[in-house]
């Protein structure tokens, strides 16, 4: 376990068996929570002598090592003479303690308030390590202000939680003192005020409730000279019309929830490993609800990976990197950096995992390497996704399929002309999927197939796979959904004509709004001017001048430049320009090139581009994305030549 440190009071240490760890005196408890508040990072030793010393005495230096040295003494006994400090570490110019996340309770409380849904019983144990004022005989020093400050709030913000977690329980009753009391030590708070009053309503107080609200504006009026804020007044005003969503949560689906997480966080320990399991799990159903559920999931999925890693046992990491077999559609990452760390670490997993280790949690690595490395020019993707597709198939697993045949697709992009490929893909999907149950994956394959079909001109076919989409959507909460699916329809509208440049731009400015909050950067970025790009193209008109264009911005900048009467620039430009990267943009990307190539005359760019898009000559350009279209690739072909 290690030595433990507490700051949620006086300053304080203890070992392996929980005996105090003596500190001797003032200065050695001072060095400590001053490298403490630094949290790992050094502190100079300068700092150091600054902090400790209004007036610093000539031998200030020697005298912090001196101090250094006997805690290094007390909290590492065992240690050889001569052999490295492994805790309190001489780095550069200082000293930092390098405790375990979980060894300061400080620490540990900061991340049982904020690392999860309030729990009343996690939320309890917390403010149970409280043992006073944080850093409690270093109130008056500056180093130790700012910090102490910010946990105060802190654990004030707690007790409020807890608050909240009970009433969303049921538990009014019991949370009514807590409250009263935190009140009447924290009068300015107002959400306390506002907890109370409603704890109070809900155990059938009403005039109670009330008088507390009045009496929460008499104290801010006359004290602090503001009136309270909208939460307080509506709650006021909620109450004298009994408004029902005041009563206490009757919806049978919440209450079962809270309660079996208040039981699974009182009975799992919280350093079990199967928590890393089960919280990847959730972080799964987290992702496909959109906005911020899909944030929230990507950053903590990799702070579980990183957290199985540390635990070094290869099998429970390949669990926790596989479990998260989240349906991909889209082929630029929303995060790269992200995404190569997650590659990274399936790798390592892999290559540690024992020879008879499960052959099915080295699929799951597979695909998670196939769907990470999309987009990426090498080769690895697409041995790993066939590697988990043999042996997904050899075991005969259906969601092992599932997610090994989603690996198959981020990874079918090597050249253009692949629609038909994709299709092949999205239909097994849809299959396999709607014969055993794996809703997310079914609508993964009627997204493929709805890309797929629309780059070959079926629109029949792909309208079909866009209703089932919704259909299943609808049924199983899957907001994200309708994102492909309306801009699939403007894309559809404005592939069959009828509608003018203007109209068409109108309808992908509407569905670009949606954007800003579905979570999906890799998404977001540069679209909306590449679409209106698109529309433009078809219609023969001059490119956008002035925009954002992200990721596209090589293969629409000659245009931009042509647009703008910069011939040379435009073939300065188109000179030795990048091949697209392999995602479902790729042939788009190579019909604008085609386009500038003809019009500055560069027979060699225009070479490269009838030879990566001949394959695709019966295809609309783009419209394998879903998304845009520049319309036939054929009529692409005709101004390249032979």
């Amino acid at each position: 376990m290690g030595d433990v440190f507490g700051v949620l009071g006086p300053v304080a240490a203890w070992n392996d068996e929980g005996e105090p760890i003596p500190l001797k005196g003032p200065r050695h408890r001072a060095v400590l929570a001053r490298l403490i508040v630094a949290r790992r990072r050094v502190v100079p030793v300068t700092r150091l002598v600054a902090d400790l010393w209004d007036d610093p005495p000539p031998d200030a230096v020697g005298a912090v090592r001196t101090f250094v040295a006997a805690l290094r003494r007390a909290l590492e006994p065992g240690r050889p003479p001569r052999a490295p400090a492994r805790l309190l570490v001489t780095e550069g110019p200082g000293y930092a303690l390098r405790a375990a996340p979980d060894a300061v309770d400080a620490w540990r409380f900061e991340q049982a308030v904020t690392g999860g849904p309030p729990e009343p019983a996690r939320l309890e144990e917390a403010l149970g390590w409280w043992r006073g004022p944080a850093y409690a005989e270093f109130a008056d020093e500056g180093w130790a202000r700012a910090e102490r400050a910010r946990l105060t709030e802190l654990r004030l913000h707690a007790v409020e939680l807890r608050a909240e977690a009970r009433l969303a329980l049921g538990r009014a009753a019991e949370t009514v003192p807590d409250l009263d009391s935190h009140v009447a030590e924290h009068p300015w708070r107002e959400d306390a005020w506002r907890l109370l009053a409603l704890a109070l309503y809900r155990t059938g107080r009403q005039g109670d409730a009330l008088a507390v609200l009045r009496r929460a504006r008499a104290l801010l009026v006359e004290q602090l000279g503001v009136d309270p804020g909208p939460r307080l007044r509506r709650l006021e005003s909620d109450i004298l019309r009994q408004d029902r969503g005041l009563a206490a949560p009757a919806d049978a689906t919440a209450r079962v929830w809270a309660q079996a997480a208040e039981a699974y966080d009182r009975t799992v320990g919280a350093g079990a490993r199967a928590r890393l399991e089960s919280t990847v799990g959730l972080l799964r159903n987290l992702a496909v609800t959109g906005g911020g559920g899909l944030e929230a999931a990507r950053d903590h999925r990799i702070a579980a990976v990183a957290a199985a890693e540390e635990l070094g046992d290869p099998e429970l990491t390949a669990r926790v990197i596989g479990a998260y077999d989240v349906p991909a559609i889209w082929t630029r990452s929303d995060d790269p950096e992200q995404a190569a760390r997650l590659a990274a670490a399936a790798e390592r997993t892999l290559a540690a995992l024992p020879p008879d280790g499960p052959e099915a949690a080295r699929a799951r690595l597979l695909a998670t390497i196939a769907v990470e490395s999309r987009g990426a020019r090498s080769s690895r993707g697409r041995e790993a996704a066939a590697e988990a597709e043999r042996i997904a198939r050899r075991l005969d697993d259906p969601a092992l399929l599932a997610f090994a045949l989603n690996g198959v697709f981020m990874q079918a992009f090597e050249r253009a002309g692949l629609a038909a490929y994709r299709d092949g893909i999205g239909a097994e999907l849809v299959a396999l999927s709607s014969r055993h149950g794996l809703v997310t994956f079914e609508v993964l394959g009627h997204l493929i197939r709805l890309q797929a079909r629309g780059a070959l001109g079926d629109f029949e076919a792909a309208d079909g796979h866009a209703s089932a989409a919704d259909r299943l959507a609808g049924r199983n909460e899957l907001p994200l959904v309708s994102v492909f699916t309306d801009w699939y329809r403007v894309l559809r509208a404005a592939a069959c004509g009828g509608g003018t440049a203007a109209e068409e731009e109108a309808a992908y400015r509407t569905v670009a709004a949606r954007l800003d909050d579905v979570g999906m950067p890799g998404l977001r970025g540069g679209l909306l001017p590449l679409a209106l790009l698109s529309v433009r193209v078809r219609h023969g008109l001059l490119a956008p001048v002035e925009a954002d264009w992200g990721p596209y911005e090589p293969w629409a900048r000659p245009l931009v430049l042509l647009a703008e009467e910069r011939g040379a620039e435009a073939a300065d430009a188109l000179h030795g320009i990048p091949n697209p990267p392999p995602d479902l943009l790729f042939e788009a990307m190579w019909c604008l090139t085609a386009r500038a190539a003809v019009a500055v005359g560069d027979g060699v760019t225009a070479a490269r581009a009838r030879r990566a898009l001949e394959p695709a000559a019966a295809e609309l350009a783009g419209a394998g994305s879903g998304l845009i279209t520049l319309g036939p690739v054929a009529g692409f072909l005709a101004e390249l030549g032979t």
